[in-house]
């Protein structure tokens, strides 16, 4: 294995910190701090507020807009607009020929590091997040007249929601730390972890978990409180609780506390974190068979319902508590661990360094 410079292109929206703001802030986290113990000279380009340890560089605010400028009728969101400088400013800067890197790896969801990586002297390997999406499908049809870019995908699943577009694309999957996210004892209150936003369904987790009479604890940012107050705060009471948004030692002992997982994705989930998070905790998962689930899990470690399908929730929830633990963890160590992601990883920054 040889060691690079690596410019790993992070989220410029929200700060790569604990707690995290979702999956992707933790992914990056964990692969910089991973490729810089083996030996790797990481600069993340990331967001404000970021983890001090990680030393990331923060990408360009957005300058102030004339008055004229706020007032045209095609101003839009200001914060579609700093994301936009603010990737615009840095795919400039590592367009520059004495750019200081072997590789940029774009970690970003945004559509122009894929737009403008042709431009760049060094190669850029772009990993895919999410399912296609209209931006990124525009970035990618673009005529290429210079360097043909590389994809990554986190699971087989995204990969072949790409494949029409992105032929050859190496599924690389997410993986936690397990050594940090350890076997717990069990038996307690199903939970619940990630965004509470519609797409993850704490929902319908909670209705399923009253039907199985089992409680649910949930755990996450409430970004949109909004609908949190409409649809979720009323469903809180008589067993069901939101407990926070914890950092990853917190969360990991409640997760490992809990005799069950439920994870019920109402959209093509790519990979699922929080699922990796739970196996490596010897916690075995109930959720719905939709995204890369189906492919994460066997049936040592979880039990899955048709996709929207409540009730057969419910009883998976009480068919994934009695699964063994111990096979559990064994899941995660053999299927999802860091160690097998960040090696993923290094053979792609070989072959693009070569």
């Amino acid at each position: 294995m040889s060691t690079h410079r690596i410019a790993l292109i992070a989220s410029a929206r929200y700060p790569i910190r604990e707690p995290f703001p979702g999956g992707l802030e933790a992914h990056t986290w964990q692969l910089a701090s991973r490729l810089r113990e083996r030996g790797h000279e990481v600069t993340v380009f990331g967001g404000a507020g970021s983890d001090p340890a990680l030393d990331v560089r923060e990408m360009a605010p957005l300058p102030p807009l004339s008055a004229h400028a706020r007032s045209d009728v095609s101003m839009p969101a200001e914060w579609f607009l700093a994301e936009h400088h603010a990737y615009l400013s840095l795919m400039l800067e590592l367009a520059a020929p004495d750019a200081p890197y072997d590789v940029v790896h774009n970690n970003s969801l945004h559509y122009l590091p894929v737009a403008m990586g042709p431009a760049l002297a060094r190669p850029v390997l772009t990993t895919l997040h999410t399912p296609p999406t209209p931006w990124l499908e525009s970035a990618i049809r673009l005529p290429r007249t210079v360097a043909t870019p590389r994809f990554a995908a986190v699971s087989r699943t995204t990969a072949e929601q790409w494949r029409g577009l992105v032929p050859d694309v190496r599924v690389v999957r997410n993986g936690v730390d397990t050594a940090a996210w350890t076997p717990g004892p069990g038996g307690g209150t199903p939970v619940w972890s990630g965004r509470i936003v519609p797409e993850k369904g704490p929902v319908e987790s909670i209705r399923a978990a009253r039907a199985a009479g089992t409680g649910l604890r949930l755990a996450g940012p409430r970004p949109d409180r909004d609908w949190y107050d409409a649809e979720v705060a009323p469903l809180l009471g008589d067993g069901i609780e939101w407990v926070g948004h914890l950092d990853h030692t917190a969360l990991a002992r409640l997760v490992g506390s809990a005799s069950v997982a439920v994870v019920a994705p109402c959209w093509d989930e790519p990979y699922g974190l929080v699922v990796a998070e739970a196996l490596a905790c010897g916690t075995p998962i109930a959720g719905f068979a939709r995204g890369a689930l189906p492919e994460l899990l066997d049936d040592t470690c979880g039990v899955l319902a048709a996709p929207g399908d409540v009730d057969g929730l419910a009883v998976a929830i009480r068919s994934a508590a009695r699964l063994d633990r111990a096979a559990v963890r064994r899941r995660a160590e053999g299927f999802c661990s860091v160690r097998a992601m960040v090696s993923g990883y290094e053979d792609l920054y070989d072959e693009l360094a070569a």
